[in-house]
């Protein structure tokens, strides 16, 4: 079933709104606006999560809404509700009226088409019978606990949905997508005597059930996760103080993304509230720092056919060889700044407004061999994986804990260390990467991106990287 059949069925069949009905209100709310739309949404969810032997909890979820958005100038009026009538949409293109328009706004041209596809519309929530995720979530516990002795705990959860949209813009322009998206995550806590660590794993993208099911899929997972746990279990105390610190590939990535990717957010860069504002051109980086945002990566977590403004999503080389290429856009501060949207408009659902978001950002590879970066260290820290982290986009200051580290002790891989923070500015940390590895590595589709109170799946990754003279934070000598 085409995309069209399905958005057709759910949002005009299914409830009896007419389209062309719509489609005047939509025109009469946005006269003399500069841009808008009318952005439905149908979505279905489920999730489960097994712990202490058990399953704890299994959910599922249909929602369904709309939100009605003019833009005139740098002002947004938005109403959105869950009632998919007529009606409602009028009441909500009243609402709106509260943003002046003025006696001419300008319409924006609409989004150009796509015929791209780079995800399945089937949704994962019919692939598998509920017995088999139940089993599923089982088959993790039962084989983690079995592989070895210490283990105390075991949680896992998997979690699916599928997401069907539809754009309508004055004049009757409309454009669709449907996204479905699932996740894993294994978690293990292991224990000797009174000490206990954990260590975890996830996987997920915009695809179905089937290969996470895979038992060869799961059992890694599962093997990762105890593997940090017991590397944890080792871990002495990490140094503190200025040092050399080697990030790996992947899921590090998000440092990245958390202390220069909001930076290079357009509405950031427009207030002149990002540390880049208005670097374009400029050295940010060492040479050889390149760094892309690119939607368009077939099945991944952050990717996406068209954002939520019906943009389609495009890479987007924000820094090339170290020089300030672009930022990411929405159409609002596109539009204000001069510059093309470049698919990045996104939003959690139809009750929030879209606004610059990030897809899939990362760092691409350089010429340096992975193990020669490591050998060129006297002493530092290997950072492998990352916890939380706190980043204050106006000053670029960031604080992130690692989750598995290592010493660096003559150019070989020394001990796990536990407590580790890296402490610095996302600007300032561009400039001091001495060297990019040949192992370009995106994470494992796990990511979730948080602004103004808006959650959207995320994708992030980074060949192994030197950094020089970094802030470290521990607990140890």
């Amino acid at each position: 079933m085409t995309d069209q059949k399905i958005t057709t069925e759910l949002f005009f069949e299914r409830t009896g709104l007419d389209p062309e009905q719509v489609e005047t209100v939509v025109n009469d709310a946005l006269h003399n606006s500069d841009d808008g739309e009318l952005f439905m949404e149908y979505s279905q969810s489920e999730s489960f999560a097994f712990d202490d032997g058990r399953l704890k909890s299994a959910s599922f979820d249909t929602s369904q809404g709309f939100g009605l958005r003019a833009v005139a100038d740098e002002s947004t009026g938005y109403a959105h509700g869950t009632e998919l009538s007529t009606e409602a949409i009028k009441r909500a293109s009243q609402t709106i009226q509260a943003v002046h328009m003025g006696d001419s706004g300008s319409l924006a041209d609409a989004p150009t088409q796509t015929n791209t596809n780079l995800y399945t519309d089937s949704s994962p929530l019919n692939e598998v019978e509920f017995e088999q995720k139940v089993k599923l979530l089982t088959d993790i516990n039962s084989y983690a606990r079995a592989k070895d002795p210490r283990v105390r705990q075991v949680s896992a959860s998997l979690s699916g949905s599928w997401t069907a949209i539809e754009i309508v813009r004055p004049g009757g322009e409309r454009r669709r997508d449907i996204r479905p998206l699932v996740r894993l995550n294994v978690s293990v806590v292991v224990g000797e005597g009174d000490r206990q660590e954990s260590g975890s794993d996830g996987a997920g993208g915009r695809l179905g059930y089937a290969q996470f099911i895979d038992p060869e899929n799961w059992q890694q997972q599962t093997d990762e996760a105890l593997r940090q746990a017991l590397i944890n279990l080792e871990s002495i105390p990490a140094p503190a103080g200025e040092m050399n610190v080697v990030l790996g590939p992947g899921w590090p990535g998000i440092l990245l993304h958390e202390a220069i990717g909001h930076g290079l957010e357009g509405d950031f860069n427009r207030k002149k509230t990002s540390a880049f504002a208005g670097l374009l051109g400029q050295r940010v980086a060492s040479p050889g720092v390149t760094v892309v945002d690119d939607g368009t990566i077939i099945d991944r977590r952050g990717s996406l056919t068209i954002d939520d403004e019906g943009t389609p999503s495009q890479r987007t080389v924000l820094i090339e060889d170290g020089i300030l290429k672009g930022y990411m856009h929405d159409r609002l501060n596109a539009r204000l700044m001069g510059h093309a949207a470049t698919g990045n408009g996104r939003r959690q659902s139809f009750a929030h407004c879209p606004m610059p978001r990030m897809t899939n950002t990362y760092m691409l590879a350089g010429d340096k061999d992975p193990e020669e970066i490591l050998r060129s260290v006297k002493k530092g820290i290997y950072a492998v994986s990352f916890g939380g982290g706190q980043v204050d986009i106006t000053s670029g200051k960031f604080v992130f804990s690692c989750t598995e580290a290592y010493l660096i002790e003559n150019g070989k891989i020394g001990a796990p260390i536990k407590g580790a923070t890296l402490i610095g500015n996302g600007p300032d940390v561009l400039t001091r990467v001495a060297a990019i590895g040949s192992d370009l590595k995106l994470d494992p589709g796990i990511g979730t991106c948080g602004k103004d109170g808006q959650g959207v799946p995320v994708g992030v990754g980074q060949p192994t990287m030197l950094i020089e003279g970094l802030t470290v934070g521990g607990t140890g000598a």
